[in-house]
């Protein structure tokens, strides 16, 4: 009896042994895009900054140096890194826009020519999903509502510089 006792402790063992490795190793092959730094937190200098980007006047008219698309509103873009705390040394020219959208708001950059989610936040109701934060040609994210008829995509290229957004509603 204790023969048998023992053997199934160690079987237990070994199985809570070997699912364990099998999660670990299943996280680090898929989970990079849930692990990476694109994911981090805002430092309280970046949240500054895109507070300073959704109140800039400049932001609401459309006036020159904020970049906008037809399918998006206008967002401001930042001037330079210098002024973006933990950002690329200056020399590296980086613009930001804030991308506000029915399903959350969206900020990107572009960096050296490459697109970047630096963050992203579903509006309530909203998840996001799918989302490729770069950096890459094209970056995008994807914001499904409760109801799950309604999905709006914001897909990010850089254009001259700044990042240029298209934003889709999918019924």
């Amino acid at each position: 009896m204790i023969g048998r006792l023992a053997l199934a402790i160690a079987g237990w063992l070994v199985a809570a042994v070997l699912a364990s490795g099998a999660g670990v190793m299943l996280i680090s092959l898929f989970g990079g895009h849930y692990t990476d730094a694109a994911n981090r937190p805002m430092t309280p200098d970046e949240v500054r900054s895109a507070l300073t980007l959704s109140r800039d006047p400049r932001a609401a008219s459309g006036s020159p140096g904020s970049p906008s698309h037809p399918s998006s509103p206008n967002a401001a873009s930042s001037p330079s890194p210098s002024e973006l705390p933990g950002r690329p040394s200056p020399g590296t020219e980086t613009r930001v826009r804030l991308i506000p959208t029915a399903g959350g708001h969206v900020i990107a950059g572009c960096e050296g020519g490459l697109a970047r989610l630096r963050s992203w936040t579903p509006a309530q109701g909203f998840q996001a999903d799918d989302v490729e934060p770069g950096p890459d040609d094209k970056v995008r994210v994807k914001f499904e509502s409760d109801d799950p008829d309604i999905e709006i995509e914001v897909e990010v290229r850089c254009v001259g510089g700044a990042p240029d957004a298209r934003v889709t509603e999918h019924d």
